[in-house]
């Protein structure tokens, strides 16, 4: 598993967090208290940032990940009791979207925090401007 400085900052902040509140909040919760700790760490980070989704060239909706952090990592919150495969993918879709290599699957909803990397295997990565 690939792991750097951002990711565990990342981790890190969302273990402030998991730590503070428990578990048991609703998501939006854990996404304000995300953006606090994001901030008191220094990161950038944009959160519910849309992006739109095109099919053969065609628009044809958008998507909002819940965090991109340092324009690098899209961060996806959850707050469930356990997470499913359809979580995974709706994470790899975005980085698809968004055209990043990795992302984080972030779920606050378990005892403890779960966290898993998400990455874009399909090497379709967009240019950034």
């Amino acid at each position: 598993m690939e792991k750097d400085k951002l990711t565990y900052a990342v981790i890190g902040c969302a273990m402030k967090v998991h730590n503070t509140l428990g578990n048991g909040f609703q998501e939006v919760i854990y996404q304000r208290c995300l953006a606090i700790e994001l901030n008191r760490a220094g990161l950038d980070f944009q959160r519910e940032l849309e992006q739109t989704i095109y099919y053969d060239g065609i628009e044809v909706g958008t998507r909002r990940a819940d965090f991109i952090v340092e324009n690098t990592i899209v961060v996806e919150l959850k707050a469930l009791f356990e997470l499913e495969n359809v979580h995974f993918v709706q994470t790899k879709n975005y980085l698809i979207a968004y055209g990043f290599k990795k992302g984080l699957l972030i779920n606050f909803g378990g005892t403890s925090l779960q966290y898993k990397l998400v990455f874009n295997t399909n090497n379709i990565y967009k240019c950034s401007s």
